[in-house]
Parts: structure tokens; sequence; C-alpha cells
């Protein structure tokens, strides 16, 4: 056993200090990002923002709202459609503006096979995703779809640690999907004591990452705009939203009225017990579940909020002079503003 005592942030322990800036108007801000990838010919361009592969926000509604705003944000497609409902909406000319989903199990190596044979290529982006991405066979696993699909940018995650970044990176992956246990409907840190502080994490993973040119997606933790701009701020190149896109009609699930008057949606974590019990009829006997569900308000058109989101990420880069949203992170200082108590570790 050994104790870190270096202090880690969460995004709600620092706010970002202002700086004299040139802009007069948050139009000026330029939000899209260029990427050049380490393994992939392709190119990105567009605003690096990404729905999460979640039921309840990373769907094809919401993919089609997305490349509606003519932004570039993109989705990382819940792995649960059919083949069929996917090879459909890639045939009609939406795979452009998403992410293909698998886990790492063998019917997900066949899914993504049989999309292969039926679409006659690869997906340009794919998402691999697992909770858990310190295992060594899921290091292999994603050095073997890098053999068999060497033009695809591949996702891999998750991991919050600059060794395992790098590992992944070397092994294949573009980008690396960073955060274990912030997400909103997300349960491991309680389930498992396992965990990092997003910030930190999102720090000390890009810093590994850029260093071999792969690059990182900070995974969960975001609640409110500035979430995102202290996410970029802190190196981020991409970030993933669930809750934040949740409740609303780009979601596909049910608006439920209750007897306030008010209507809700339900939202759950993807290893939540809804999500199990949905997807693989139960929770097996050897696990628990690592996620809860919860009402969320609706919230009608996913469009106001896409909105806020990008204007408080210009309005962040106003503040601290970032003509384009690749300047943030060097624009940036952080302000500590809770303090850290100091644990005493010892007999009593």
């Amino acid at each position: 056993m050994r104790i870190e005592e270096d202090i880690k942030l969460d995004f709600k322990d620092v706010l970002i200090r202002p700086k004299r800036s040139t802009l007069a108007s948050r139009r000026e801000v330029d939000l899209k990002r260029q990427f050049v990838f380490r393994w992939s010919p392709q190119i990105f361009d567009g605003v690096p923002i990404i729905a999460a592969n979640m039921d309840g926000v990373g769907t094809m509604a919401m993919a089609q709202t997305f490349a509606g705003t003519g932004q570039g944000m993109t989705v990382a497609m819940h792995k649960h459609y059919s083949l069929d409902r996917i090879l459909d909406l890639y045939k009609k000319g939406g795979g452009k503006d998403v992410w293909f989903s698998i886990g790492v199990t063998e019917a997900d190596e066949e899914k993504l096979a049989a999309f292969v044979g039926k679409y006659g290529k690869a997906p340009d982006r794919l998402c691999i995703d697992v909770a858990n991405g310190y295992s060594e066979p899921f290091v292999d696993f994603v050095k073997k779809m890098r053999d068999r699909l060497p033009e695809t940018v591949i996702m891999a995650g998750n991991v919050v640690t600059g060794e395992m970044v790098e590992q992944l990176v070397l092994n294949g992956a573009d980008v690396v999907k960073v955060g274990i246990g912030p997400g909103s409907v997300c349960t491991t840190r309680k389930m498992t004591g396992v965990g990092y502080p997003q910030l930190s994490a999102v720090i000390e993973c890009a810093d590994a990452a850029h260093g071999l040119k792969g690059l990182v997606c900070s995974d969960g933790g975001c609640t409110v705009p500035g979430d995102l701009a202290k996410a970029f701020g802190g190196g981020a190149d991409f970030v993933m939203l669930g809750g934040m896109l949740a409740g609303h009609d780009q979601c596909e699930a049910d608006v439920v009225q209750e007897a306030d008057g008010k209507k809700y949606v339900t939202f759950y974590g993807m290893s939540s017990t809804t999500a199990m019990e949905k997807h693989a009829g139960g929770v097996a006997e050897y696990r628990a579940s690592e996620g809860k569900t919860v009402r969320v308000p609706y919230r009608g058109d996913v469009a106001p909020t896409i909105q806020d989101i990008l204007g408080g990420l210009r309005s962040a880069c106003t503040y601290v002079g970032a003509v384009r949203l690749k300047e943030l992170s060097k624009r940036t200082t952080f302000i500590r503003v809770t303090q850290q108590l100091n644990t005493v570790f010892g007999s009593g």
C-alpha cells in the first residue's frame, strides 16, 4: 500500500483566471479544431464535442441534429442498434458524423466484421469502450483493431493515468478516452473506491498523449458549459458529454408526465441495473451494478442546449483572449477555489 499526497483536482475545484483580450465579441472566437491523427490518415475538422455512447444520448436522432448544426460535432453512437439500422444510417450518408461504438466481446467483434462485409469498408471512426481500460486483453484488442482497420480513427478507453494513455497510443489508439467514475449516472467510485479527479486526469493524460502525437477525450464530469472550458483549458482535445445532453427529444426515450404536471425522461448509466436488464437479461452473478437510474426533466429540442454550450465556451475564450479553441489551453491559468483536507493516517 502507498499513498500519493499530490493535490488532485475536479472541475469544481478551480476557476479560470481572466486575462486581457483583444476580442471585441464572442462571434470572433473559432471553436473548430483540425486534428491530424497518430495512426489514421484521416483529418478531423470541426468542434471537438462528442455525444456519449449511451442509450439516451448517443442516438441516431442526436447525430442528425449535430450534423444539421454545421459545427462538425460528432456522436458516439450507442452499440445496441441493430446492424440493419446502422447500415441504413451509413448508406444514407450519416456515418461521417458518428463513431461506431463497440465493446471487446466476441459479439461486438462479429458485429463490426459483419458491418464491414455488408457496407464494403470500415467505419471512418471507431469507439472501443470499456469501463476499465487497464486490462492487457483490452490493449491487445485495440492493437488488433488497429492492424485490421489501418484507415479508421480509433478512440479507446477509459483510463485516467499517463502511463496507460501511452500504452494505448503506442498500440494503435488515435484518441484515448479519459475518465473513471465522474459521470452523473456512474457509481464506480462508490461501488469500487476506484477513480481519479477528472481535471487532474485530463491534465496528466493530455501531457502523456501529446508527446506521442496522441489525443485525449475528457469523458464525464461536465455539468455546465464552464466545465467544458476547464476540460479544454486543461489540455483535452475532445470532450464527451452524457448528462448535459440527456432529457431532449433526440434522446429517443419515453417522456412521462408525472402527477405534478412536469415531464421527465429516464436516464441511466450503461453499467446500471436498468441497462443490463435491457441489453443483457440482467446483472450477471459475478458483478454488481456500477451505474444508477434517474429521472431528468424533459427539455425539448436539444438545439438551445447546444447553443448554451457553444456560447459558454466562446465566452470563456473571450475572457482569456483565446481567438481559437486551440489557444485556450495556452491561455488558461487555473485558480484553486476549494481547500483539500489533510488526512492523517495512523493508529488512533
